[in-house]
């Protein structure tokens, strides 16, 4: 079944790890963080609202849909003040107009099938000149082989329905491009970006965060002993790496209001 993010188990699952120092920098290149006001919609966890509230923005909204998981990312940025969480939807945030100077995206617009209106939404609460933070995978990012650092692969290499679950809710590039313009954003640049997931000391660290399912959505659309089975044959797969350093291929588009 797919993952319940309003259900309190699932809390904490998308704020047990760090985001990677090479996200931050990839970001710095083309978008100047100091001073600027940032909404981070569709939170999760507050892995990355921490990361922006650290690397030189004055103030960090993180936002998401669940309560749940906005209680575990409270929790993951404790003590840093220049963070605020609020609920609301990515095509109802309840914000005010020209309210903030960024908006980050990160793995949001799979969830969204009408992109024209998760922009328009984007674009009403950004200042004119603001700057828009897409990221997420394209059916060409989900459709690489597994490896030892692209662990993901292995995934569909084991059951393909999961591809086809995957494909089904991605979207193309040329479409995200296509949204933004429509809806009143400049393309500056779309990355594609290798950005580490986390490192394990061994397959057994690994194997621990696959069978929690931990920060991993597409697993809930398995049984238990498919999940179980899945494991076992990317430990087969995996046999004498160590360490592990996980790795997932995303497009990144970055846009400025018009």
């Amino acid at each position: 079944m797919p993952i319940d993010f309003h259900d309190q188990k699932n809390q904490s699952t998308y704020a047990s790890r760090e985001a990677s120092a090479k996200w931050i920098q990839t970001i710095a290149k083309h978008v100047r963080l100091q001073g600027k006001r940032v909404l981070d919609l569709g939170c999760g966890g507050g892995i990355y609202t921490k990361e922006l509230a650290q690397s030189g923005a004055v103030y960090v909204t993180g936002m998401d849909f669940s309560a749940e998981m906005l209680d575990g990312a409270a929790e993951n940025c404790r003590d840093i003040p220049n963070i605020a969480f609020a609920q609301g939807s990515a095509l109802d945030t309840g914000l005010k107009d020209g309210q903030y100077d960024m908006l980050l995206e990160r793995a949001l617009i799979h969830h969204i099938k009408d992109l024209a209106a998760c922009f328009r939404e984007a674009h009403r609460v950004l200042k004119a000149g603001g700057t828009f933070i897409i990221q997420d995978r394209t059916p060409e990012d989900c459709s690489l082989a597994g490896s030892p650092s692209h662990i993901r692969g292995y995934f569909f290499e084991k059951y393909p329905k999961l591809l086809e679950h995957e494909i089904q809710r991605r979207h193309y590039s040329h479409d995200v491009i296509d949204a933004l313009r429509q809806n009143g954003f400049r393309l500056i640049t779309e990355l594609s970006f290798w950005e580490t997931r986390r490192s394990y000391e061994d397959f057994g660290q690994l194997r621990q965060d696959l069978l929690g399912r931990t920060g991993r959505s597409l697993l809930f659309e398995l049984t238990d002993d498919e999940l179980s089975e899945l494991v076992d044959f990317i430990g087969q797969k995996l046999t004498g790496a160590r360490p592990i350093h996980e790795q997932d291929r995303w497009s990144i588009w970055i846009a400025v209001k018009e």
